[in-house]
């Protein structure tokens, strides 16, 4: 399971970073790390800073957008410290460790981590099922960037260790959507509001970010998926028929 798990690092400015999140990664027997659009690059700092991960970081996958990183993934859950305008399903960490061991066994997962200094945008967070949020000292909540891949990794093994120690597997048959799969059925439902003029391409508002909200909340699985891409080429259909 542990070798389905992404940690994908956006936009990180300081190689030191990326090194110390390897080796934050590797202690918890995790070794995927996904870099997209880094502003810096693997260099001797980085290397210095994994300790003995050098390879994890030196064999990080790099990827321009979020999407590329994760469009193979079933489960994705993006790490947050900021309260958003637009709320979404969130989890705890220890929340978080237990959906990545139940997932982990039947398709690719991403821990997402944003920017040192900004996080991770409004837009990137909505690409996630899930956001998750380090319950942190409020008087002083300073997580670096590799403390919070370290905590959250350390969740996820421990899940797994409980998991494999109680021989609990999840139902085979469950099989979630992977992002790409999942994006497509977005841009699918954004054409059928636009030409059955549910909402304008002028102003479109906030309904299909809450839709998104809503699937993600639901969790709908594959099979599902298809049922509503079927409804939305039913309506298509129809509309085409009446011209």
């Amino acid at each position: 399971m542990l070798d389905n798990v992404k940690v994908v690092l956006v936009g990180t400015s300081h190689s030191g970073n990326i090194g110390s999140a390897a080796r934050a990664m590797k202690v918890m027997g995790l070794t995927q790390m996904v870099l997209v659009d880094p502003q810096c690059e693997v260099d001797d700092q980085a290397l210095a800073l994994a300790a003995g991960a050098g390879d994890i970081a030196s064999n990080a996958q790099i990827v321009s957008t979020l999407e590329e990183a994760v469009e193979d993934c079933g489960l994705v859950v993006g790490s947050s410290a900021r309260s958003r305008t637009l709320e979404w399903p969130m989890l705890e960490p220890r929340e978080c460790g237990e959906k990545f061991a139940q997932e982990g066994k039947n398709h690719p997962v991403a821990l997402v981590f944003g920017r040192e200094r900004t996080g991770l945008t409004n837009e990137e967070l909505q690409k996630c099922h899930y956001h998750v949020c380090i319950p942190a000292n409020p008087e002083y909540s300073s997580l670096n960037l590799a403390m919070a891949v370290q905590t959250l990794s350390y969740e996820v093994r421990v899940a797994h260790l409980n998991d494999v120690e109680s021989q609990y597997s999840a139902p085979d048959e469950i099989e979630y959507p992977r992002h790409q799969e999942l994006e497509m059925f977005y841009e699918h439902l954004e054409k059928v509001m636009l030409n059955t003029h549910f909402i304008s391409k002028e102003k479109p508002g906030q309904v299909l970010n809450k839709l998104r909200r809503l699937f993600s909340r639901a969790r709908p699985e594959s099979q599902e998926i298809n049922i509503l891409r079927g409804v939305l080429t039913a309506v298509e259909k129809t509309i085409e028929n009446k011209k």
